[in-house]
């Protein structure tokens, strides 16, 4: 109701608005029927009645835009949108050709209904009069959300005076992404009058290893959507895969610095073994992430019979101007560790190293070196997602021998969910705190399983006569 008050001129109270709801809430149901308003219903100011009440009217050229950082995205909202007008009595009474794409009049009247992104040919100079912006805690420089939003932000801005205006949904945002949820958020705090903040969030800090005070969180943040089913929800926050930045962002919509950590370190303190050390000719599988400059290279070793990790390498940027890693002493600390260890298995990222990792694929067998690109979401994803599982003792082994550096490196991950899950990150773009380290150690993890599925660890003991 707010998001359509008006001051005595007739005008709007606010020309942007933005919903802040946990997941499951319903707010993309609440922006489709909002697009259904702006596009047949009468929501736009006409005139005061004799008793001095607002008299509504139709939009005279509807334009109603639903966008996405891609055309997938807006699904959601289209589908719902399709789903409320198909077979109602408004296709029939406005007219209405109900497409997978647009919906529009069939009379030929002006007006639509249709999705936009970066790509889109009319996104630029476009005069919409109400834009729809579902999960813009997703919109971020990487994926050309913010490029998106600032364009519409600008179309919109230049039919303000006729009423147009955009709105836009959003779960807490990661405080590290710059998404365009936060840059709302930020504008909300510097007091920004013409912006309708709507958020309901849990209150107060809550230790999600309290049942009775993550419930109590769930109904505050979930308020009246007694649709949503809670028990499952706080089935889900107690499960320890259950990252605790998605506990909070997403389920109690709660906005913390530290909330997206992806392994706590009370849990990898848990696994570490001082003792039990790794010996010549063990059985060992490698990751290896590299850079040449401001990043870390790392090489780490997850034993084969018992799954624990060690880190075997480590070059950081020490801060001198113009530092670089020294190419020829990793690739010598790789031969000594294949001339030291069995190495079974090898996961390399090539970047920056294609031709280094290529000369040892070449020298220990393209059945040892394999290349795992870490920028492929999708195979990422589910390594991290292994990783995190084991470390919480749900999957297979995995321990360490307590190196200090690997678990700085762990400490400093925070996660980052894509449309395939989540990744990790550092904690800013420009952070110093480097996290080389666990992405080497995920990789030696998952060489570890492939050696492990493909059975070599059996194989070298059949060898040795064990």
């Amino acid at each position: 109701m707010w998001l359509y008050a008006i001051d005595d001129q007739g005008r709007w109270l606010y020309s942007t608005a933005s919903l802040r709801r946990p997941k499951g809430h319903g707010k993309t149901p609440l922006l489709a029927a909002l697009a259904v308003i702006e596009f047949i219903g009468p929501c736009r100011f006409s005139h005061w009645d004799k008793v001095g009440m607002p008299v509504g009217t139709r939009v005279a050229l509807p334009l109603v835009q639903i966008a996405a950082t891609s055309i997938d995205q807006t699904a959601n909202t289209r589908d719902m949108v399709r789903g409320m007008l198909a077979e109602s009595p408004a296709e029939e009474v406005y007219q209405l050709d109900i497409g997978k794409g647009l919906i529009q009049f069939r009379t030929g009247r002006p007006g639509r209904i249709e999705p936009v992104t970066s790509s889109s040919r009319g996104l630029e100079g476009a005069r919409p009069t109400m834009v729809i912006c579902d999960e813009t805690h997703h919109w971020v420089d990487s994926n050309a959300g913010v490029y998106v939003w600032e364009t519409l932000d600008r179309n919109v801005r230049k039919t303000s005076g006729a009423g147009s205006r955009l709105i836009e949904t959003t779960n807490a945002h990661n405080p590290a992404e710059n998404s365009v949820a936060q840059r709302t958020y930020e504008a909300m705090l510097a007091g920004t009058s013409s912006l309708l903040y709507d958020c309901v969030e849990a209150s107060g800090d809550i230790d999600l290893k309290d049942p009775e005070a993550v419930m109590a969180g769930l109904r505050e943040a979930y308020a009246d959507a007694y649709w949503v089913d809670l028990d499952g929800i706080l089935t889900a926050i107690q499960d320890p895969r259950t990252p605790a930045a998605v506990a909070y962002r997403f389920y109690l919509n709660k906005i913390q610095e530290t909330a997206d950590t992806w392994i706590e370190k009370d849990v990898w303190d848990s696994l570490a073994e001082e003792d039990d050390p790794l010996l010549p000719r063990e059985q060992i599988a490698l990751g290896f992430d590299g850079s040449v400059k401001n990043d870390a290279t790392c090489l780490v070793a997850s034993r084969l019979r018992d799954g624990k990790l060690f880190l075997l390498g480590l070059w950081e940027d020490d801060g001198r101007p113009g530092w670089e890693v020294d190419a020829i002493a990793v690739d010598a600390r790789v031969h000594e560790v294949f001339k030291k260890y069995r190495v079974e298995w090898m996961m390399a990222d090539p970047y920056y190293w294609q031709t280094t990792v290529n000369q040892w694929a070449m020298e220990y067998g393209d059945k040892v070196v394999y290349e795992f690109p870490t920028n492929r979401d999708r195979p990422m994803v589910e390594a991290i997602e292994r990783f995190h599982t084991d470390a919480h003792g749900m999957g297979q082994a995995l321990k360490h021998d307590g190196n200090r550096d690997l678990a700085r490196h762990i400490a400093n991950c925070r996660t980052r969910e894509t449309r395939t899950g989540y990744v990790l990150q550092k904690e800013s773009q420009r952070s110093k705190k480097k996290i080389d380290g666990a992405i080497a150690a995920i990789l030696a993890h998952e060489a570890r399983a492939e050696a492990l599925a493909d059975g070599r660890l059996r194989k070298r003991k059949k060898m040795l006569g064990l």
